[in-house]
């Protein structure tokens, strides 16, 4: 179980990134989503002690993550948001090299554990290759191969499917899942859709703080009956953001689509829809505006 109370952390410009985050994480995968400069990343770097929290606790188990950054290490993996690779450097060999840093000595443990993980990523056909020139694809599935070595227990990947192609999105999405079952795993992401297919359990985190928190469907649940459409013309968008709780917008055919959120029908030119994840995203978004 990883356990986040309290954490808070502002930068030396003065800029809350984090504002009292209290979380409780079991095995399986979690979904983190929030709008770029929510604070996911800055969690994110936290949790995988790459940075000291202005105040707060961090513990997995029975390590204390703050207090005890080095034994955290040992068993975590992490796939941050920019992934750099060597230049000219073969998916093996580098893979290999990530396996000496991270302890394997073993040659003949460190061969078979790099095989294991190629074959496992399905990279074993260019391992041969240069990961500098692997599609982007490609290099998150690596990225995620570097992260299983040594069998981490808390795997972090922050925003892996950022441009990835269908295709590709669809296989990392199926590996992360296979990976899932049986360790901590936090994928931190703003595509509404990659919680949606993965995450038994998330939270929306904006402004450095949770919004909201649970499972996936329960949450959409709670929205059954609140949520309307219409299609407008685009000029009418304002006058209605004027009258109503306009949550999303979508441009169709020159015409736009919006979803209100209201407790009962605004007027018989809206109909009833079954809200989805992005509906409780965008809800949510907007109600902290709100608050703001």
């Amino acid at each position: 179980m990883l356990s986040i109370k309290g954490l808070t952390h502002v930068y030396p410009n003065g800029t809350r990134a984090l504002d009292g985050v209290d979380l409780e994480i079991g095995k399986g995968m979690f979904g983190l989503l929030g709008p770029n400069g929510a604070g996911k990343s800055t969690l994110m770097r936290a949790i995988a002690t790459l940075q000291t929290p202005t105040s707060g606790a961090i513990t997995f188990g029975d390590i204390d993550v703050v207090a005890e950054p080095e034994k955290l290490r040992r068993t975590l993996g992490y796939l941050p948001q920019d992934f750099g690779v060597y230049p000219r450097v073969s998916a093996l060999d580098l893979l290999d090299h990530m396996a000496v840093l991270k302890g394997i000595a073993g040659k003949a443990e460190r061969k078979d554990t790099v095989e294991t993980l190629l074959n496992q990523v399905n990279l074993w056909d260019v391992r041969k290759k240069a990961v500098a020139g692997f599609s982007g694809g490609m290099r998150q599935r690596f990225g995620i191969a570097q992260a299983l070595i040594g069998r981490p227990t808390l795997i972090i990947v922050d925003e892996p499917t950022a441009g990835l192609d269908p295709e590709e999105r669809n296989r990392f999405l199926n590996l992360l899942a296979e990976i899932g079952e049986n360790v901590v795993v936090i994928l931190s992401t703003h595509i509404v859709d990659d919680v949606s297919d993965l995450c038994p359990r998330m939270a929306v985190l904006a402004g450095g703080r949770i919004l909201k928190e649970g499972a996936p469907g329960d949450l959409v649940r709670d929205l059954a009956g609140h949520v309307w459409r219409k299609i407008i013309d685009r000029g009418e968008v304002e006058a209605m953001r004027g009258r109503h709780d306009v949550i999303a917008t979508r441009l169709s055919a020159g015409r736009l689509i919006i979803h209100v959120l209201a407790d009962a029908r605004p007027d018989t030119s809206f109909e009833p829809i079954h809200g989805g994840l992005e509906d409780v995203y965008f809800s949510t978004l907007a109600a902290s505006r709100r608050a703001a």
